[in-house]
């Protein structure tokens, strides 16, 4: 017998696809490109020097990446549920950090659209866990 998936998890494991592969990419990217990752970012580097706290950081984001994907492989929803909102706490301190830097308002409203869209995986993966109670 197969499990099906519903709706709202197929949308709840999509969605947290698309941030596992995004994250995947800006991991990749900080790692490799640490000064061109940076001025994406909206917070550009002062001395390439400084390019080493980029690529931690890059590191950092390649592991988180690698948790997230394991637990969306393992289909642990209510895991990845609070990860979403606890992970809030990044973009925030980041379209904080980009507009401190005088960035572009569009790299801080893209900020905070990653918020929003960690609120929206958290209510969809809170219904996902609610159905499968």
């Amino acid at each position: 017998m197969t499990n099906k998936m519903t709706k709202v998890e197929k949308t709840g494991f999509i969605l947290v696809l698309l941030m596992v592969l995004l994250q995947g990419f800006y991991g990749t990217f900080a790692y490799f490109d640490p000064a061109t990752f940076s001025s994406l970012r909206g917070t550009e580097l002062f001395s390439n020097k400084d390019a080493d706290w980029v690529t931690i950081y890059g590191s950092r984001t390649l592991f988180i990446t690698l948790i997230l994907g394991y637990l969306l492989y393992t289909r642990n929803y209510l895991i990845l549920m609070w990860a979403a909102l606890f992970g809030m706490v990044m973009p925030i301190t980041d379209g904080f950090l980009a507009y401190e830097a005088q960035a572009p308002i569009k790299v801080v409203l893209k900020h905070i659209a990653t918020v929003v869209y960690l609120l929206v995986i958290c209510l969809v993966l809170k219904k996902v866990v609610a159905q499968k109670t």
